[in-house]
């Protein structure tokens, strides 16, 4: 987001001018703020400068955050609507074991930085001392333990939707074992990824005296997880690679795995860690990462497996101790993404609060903040933009009918899922106790998560679940269930606004529908039909045309300098940003179906909004929604780390390849936003 474009020779559209258009407005702005806009960049020159560069420069970017944009400001609404809650809640003085005194508990340890720093490594020192006195053979039993408990060393495990039958759970077995994540954190000696990697092994060695153990203890531990992370991320898959789901899709027989993989007690791992017998069938989806970790398991001393353990344990647990752990988080956290101070405690304690007992703060959150008019709105405008991705299906110039009927299929098979579920969890089963400590309590709230996952197996997949909570602003498209769900969080200006104008909710909300619906047909949403199965439903011309619609997509963001020398990564982020190509011209289409249903001539002078077009507040307040500021170090994580692109990207990359932009802002050859026809890229 560093990249500011030259303003255009050419055509330069000020505020002035298009305010002398106004007289007999009917409507006026009211997520989009007109004070923001630089009317010394021209819209032809850099979209996003021209709407963003107002907001940013009154949003200077605090010590708090590594970046800040119209997300932050919903999310920081919503904390402040969830904190108001919680506090009702502790001056309800609420029941012994229900579930608002269990919020309360949560919350209230979290805030207590004094109990906590008195207790300081109290919590875990005897299971730290297990970790220790295990004898050499009983490293298995210390194995499953371990995973069963307090985290995944070596790979991970556990029931999903089978990608074969999306009724039904299939086992699977995942790479990782990994703390870093990315495999070039650990591999690549670039100056970025080797000072984050050195900050890594000063993180391991500060929390593990924070545990009690000696400088040389702490040095010997760091040098153990490092020789086992880094041969473990040899094996891992690159950023390109994990979105590669077809790769992933590996059914094998368990005896199988038994052979392929002897150095792990597969007998006793899926009875001793889940409750559950041997499955007949697994799905290995990193065949590769699964031989390293029995490799090592097979060949690593004593003391590097519980060196590797104790580090495993120790950062599982951290957040949840005293403050000299808590301060070494952060001082990793400075160097991965810039931030310069530790967020206020209240909103660390509502984010553990929240991690713990959501679905329980969401029930009390939408019935305050969520109106079942704020949902109607959305089931209508769902339903305009299902029609309009049926009309763009049906102009596709390089689909076959055979699969665009297969398409319609699909896209009316979409289950829409607004504001909240239609059924609670029921906590009334978790184990909280304010005379445990705050880290006890989280780890029984963890076991609680754990086991009703686990209990899912060889039950039918249930299809009511959500995968966020309420109040989260965000939404996502779920392919194994084929369903798009909208958080009543994020159902607020500027994506949503009941008295906004049809052009701001369309190029905000209804941007995000068309985005979530996108990406059922996006380089990973396509593999799977109506049905949420993985089929390939696609004429081989048609997945070779859209294959090389795709590639074209990514080569554009590719060319992208983020910051001096770093590019993004097209392939990394191409399901996102088909995604947002698709939502902005299916939401363009879905806005003008709407206005001419009203009757409405968006050309007339009568449909201004105060002094633009509808058609440019469309597009004004899309780029409105990726407002921001961000840290160079956080450029760097995120183009490493996050499959959406950059805030800036979203809006110029994207917006270069949409001719009915060009249109609203009379944008020609001459400005450098313009693409030329033959160049630009249209999938959906």
């Amino acid at each position: 987001m560093k990249l500011i474009l030259p303003v255009a020779a050419g055509l330069t559209l000020s505020l002035a001018a298009m305010t002398a258009c106004s007289h007999g407005s009917a409507e006026h702005l009211a997520s989009l703020n007109k004070e923001y806009l630089d009317t010394t960049v021209a819209p032809g020159a850099d979209f996003y400068g021209y709407v963003n560069n107002g907001w940013m420069e009154t949003h200077p970017l605090t010590d708090e955050y590594a970046r800040y944009g119209q997300f932050n400001i919903l999310a920081d609404s919503s904390e402040e609507r969830v904190k108001n809650l919680v506090q009702h809640l502790g001056e309800s003085n609420p029941e012994p074991g229900t579930v608002a005194h269990k919020v309360w508990t949560i919350y209230s340890q979290a805030m207590d930085t004094a109990r906590r720093n008195a207790e300081g490594a109290t919590p875990i020192l005897a299971d730290l001392k297990r970790i220790e006195n295990t004898p050499a053979d009983s490293l298995t039993d210390l194995f499953l333990w371990m995973h069963g408990n307090y985290s995944s060393p070596f790979f991970g495990a556990g029931p999903m939707e089978s990608f074969d039958n999306s009724d039904v759970y299939a086992m699977y077995i995942e790479g990782g074992g990994m703390s870093l994540g990315d495999r070039d954190y650990y591999l690549s000696n670039d100056e970025r990824n080797t000072t984050v990697r050195n900050a890594y092994k000063n993180l391991i060695k500060a929390q593990m005296k924070n545990a009690g153990y000696a400088d040389a203890d702490a040095d010997r531990i760091v040098a153990n997880v490092m020789k086992i992370e880094t041969s473990l991320a040899e094996e891992a898959l690159t950023r390109e690679e994990s979105r590669n789901l077809a790769a992933m899709n590996n059914p094998r027989a368990f005896a199988d795995l038994k052979k392929d993989y002897p150095a792990i007690n597969w007998d006793r791992f899926f009875i001793e860690t889940m409750g559950i017998a041997s499955p007949d069938t697994v799905i290995v989806t990193t065949p590769k990462s699964i031989a390293r970790a029995n490799q090592l398991m097979g060949s690593l001393s004593e003391r590097e497996v519980k060196d590797y353990y104790l580090w495993k344990y120790v950062n599982q647990a951290s957040s949840a101790l005293s403050d000299d752990f808590t301060q070494a988080n952060f001082e990793f956290s400075k160097v991965v993404s810039g931030v310069k101070e530790l967020r206020p405690l209240w909103k660390r304690a509502l984010s553990a609060t929240e991690g713990t007992l959501g679905e329980a703060i969401g029930e009390l959150y939408v019935g305050k903040y969520f109106p079942q008019s704020s949902k109607d709105y959305m089931v209508g405008l769902v339903e305009n933009l299902r029609t309009a991705l049926g009309q763009h299906i049906d102009s596709l110039q390089w689909m076959s009918p055979a699969t665009k009927a297969k398409a319609h299929e699909k896209l009316e098979a979409f289950t829409v899922k607004i504001g909240y579920p239609d059924k609670w969890k029921d906590y009334s089963s978790m184990t909280i106790d304010p005379a445990l400590s705050y880290y006890e309590n989280l780890h029984n709230a963890s076991m609680w998560h754990q086991a009703e996952t686990y209990a899912k197996w060889g039950k039918p997949v249930d299809k009511t679940e959500w995968g966020m909570t309420p109040q989260t602003v965000n939404a996502y498209y779920n392919p194994l269930a084929n369903e798009i769900v909208f958080p009543a969080g994020i159902l607020q200006a500027p994506f949503f606004d009941p008295n906004a104008s049809d052009a701001e909710n369309y190029g905000g909300i209804g941007v995000v529908i068309g985005h979530e619906m996108t990406h059922g047909f996006d380089d990973q949403g396509r593999l799977f039909d109506a049905q949420g199965n993985m089929t390939d439903w696609w004429t081989p011309e048609d997945a070779a045309a859209f294959t090389a619609l795709a590639q074209g997509l990514a080569d554009q963001f590719d060319k992208v300098e983020v910051l001096p020398g770093v590019f993004a990564n097209g392939q990394y982020t191409l399901g996102e940003n088909i995604a947002d190509q698709g939502g902005l011209r299916i939401a363009m289409t879905a806005f003008l179906n709407s206005q001419d249903k009203k009757g409405v001539d968006i050309n007339s002078p009568e449909a201004m909004i105060d002094g633009f077009t509808p058609a440019q507040v469309f597009y004004m307040n899309y780029a409105n929604l990726w407002a921001g500021n961000i840290r160079d170090e956080e450029i760097s994580n995120l183009t490493q780390n996050d499959v959406h692109s950059l805030g800036r990207n979203r809006v110029n990359v994207t917006l270069r390849n949409i001719a009915p932009f060009f249109e609203a802002f009379s944008i020609t050859e001459a400005d450098p936003m313009f693409r030329p026809e033959t160049e630009r890229v249209v999938i959906w």
